[in-house]
């Protein structure tokens, strides 16, 4: 006999769980959709030559990479961003510009899993190509705060810094040749202690006196305007690392203007985020309660990356969610809703001649809005409402041969353990909008 099991770093979702995946999905979809992004979709294989070199050293590793049948290297995804730039150097032409999309699919990256971290995961994107106008980056913060205020996350920061200034503060530290190393050391701050980090950048060579300077940059913190005020003393006169600067700005001046809590979004120096494509604006958003979790929504711009596929300039910023990490946070934190079943109400079976009665209320129930799950079976109704409470429905409605007769039905609350009856006098509609009535009061 084969022993049920799954791989490394790959899962299986339950109902709750999935269920829940379910609800931040459809909560990404309507927050993008309301600022006019698009769906799309594209292969989870690519030939590998779209992939590699895209986003580190470390992401090349990680591709799971095959020759396929007939002859061909290809590799699966290890984001929605590669294929993205993929997508619209091959679909520019019919697309229009600037485009907004939105992609919520699985990914592969075969690293070594952690908390909320797994080979198999997915992830929510959303994009703006085309432009390089600063609102795009504002609109992109903007979608993360709103997404993350839909889902109801009440404690959440979202940590802004720009690529542009890191490599004019490096410049003027003389480290332009070591920029990539550099960044993708500090992109490693928070998970790693800055020790950790000052001796990885003391083996690229960099002086003990360089380093700290570095580290303190990283370090730096509070009110937005404040730390720019710094950060504009260590890039001097860079003209790259000023603009970034001048960008991130615009995003603080924004941000507020559109009604975001103070404090809500900051500027952290120590955000390089470890993929190469990034040119402008990056950005990560954590769980205050959960900090060491890591980034639940990151992104930033990327102006260089469709330039791999095609000679139009098609500069792009957006952002990701990363569905796995999330719940895997609000799991934790105790925030998720714990429900098996997407059915409101649970209508108990009990005698085989109401077969037809019990259906066609069901049916009319369904029709009112009301999800409503019958029980196959005439069994004990302690056995039914057991079920109903494991499951998580809201109410069961209980309605035995006694209560035909008298037209009249009893629903139960299973939160609070209350009854209601519910007097229909045989006419389906109306005990579909009883129910629904009732429903409505206790969410009120």
């Amino acid at each position: 006999m084969i022993t049920p099991r799954t791989l490394k770093g790959f899962r299986d979702y339950l109902p709750a769980q999935a269920l829940a995946r379910e609800w931040v999905l459809e909560t990404a979809r309507t927050v993008y959709r309301s600022y006019g992004f698009a769906p799309i979709d594209t292969p989870a294989l690519e030939y590998l030559e779209i992939l590699t070199g895209k986003g580190s050293d470390e992401t090349d590793k990680q591709l799971y990479r095959f020759t396929d049948h007939g002859g061909r290297d290809v590799g699966m995804r290890f984001d929605l961003t590669v294929p993205f730039a993929r997508f619209a150097a091959q679909h520019v032409g019919s697309l229009g510009l600037p485009f907004k999309r939105y992609h919520m699919a699985t990914v592969w990256r075969g690293e070594n899993t952690q908390r909320g971290r797994y080979r198999e995961f997915m992830q929510c994107d959303f994009d703006t190509i085309g432009t390089t106008s600063p609102v795009s980056d504002l609109e992109t913060v903007l979608v993360v705060h709103d997404l993350l205020v839909a889902i109801g996350i009440e404690g959440f920061t979202i940590r802004l810094n720009d690529r542009r200034s890191l490599t004019g503060i490096l410049d003027q530290a003389g480290l332009a040749a070591k920029q990539t190393d550099v960044l993708r050391a500090l992109d490693k701050l928070g998970k790693a202690s800055a020790e950790a980090v000052g001796q990885e950048l003391a083996g690229h060579g960099i002086e003990a006196d360089t380093i700290e300077r570095l580290l303190g940059m990283a370090s730096l913190s509070g009110p937005p305007q404040e730390v720019l005020a710094k950060l504009r003393d260590l890039v001097g006169g860079s003209e790259i690392g000023n603009a970034g600067l001048s960008g991130l700005s615009q995003i603080i001046d924004g941000v507020a203007a559109a009604g975001v809590p103070e404090g809500r979004v900051v500027i952290d120096p120590s955000i390089a985020r470890g993929l190469d494509y990034y040119t402008g604006l990056v950005l990560e958003s954590f769980l205050d309660e959960l900090p060491s979790l890591g980034s639940i929504c990151s992104g930033g711009r990327y102006d260089n990356l469709a330039g791999l596929y095609t000679k139009q300039p098609l500069p792009g910023v957006g952002a990701s969610l990363g569905l796995d990490r999330l719940l895997a946070g609000l799991e934790e934190l105790g925030k998720l809703p714990s429900a098996e079943t997407p059915a409101d109400v649970f209508l108990a079976f009990f005698a085989d001649e109401h077969l037809s009665d019990y259906l066609r209320l069901a049916s009319a129930l369904r029709a009112r809005g009301v999800a409503v799950e019958f029980y196959p079976e005439p069994k004990k109704l302690g056995v039914q409402l057991k079920l109903a409470a494991k499951r998580g429905h809201r109410a069961a409605l209980i309605i035995g041969t006694d209560e035909f007769a008298a037209g009249k039905a009893r629903l139960k609350l299973m939160a609070s353990g209350e009854s209601r009856d519910i007097y229909w006098a045989g006419d389906p509609a109306r005990l579909a909008e009883g129910v629904h009535a009732a429903l409505a009061a206790v969410a009120g």
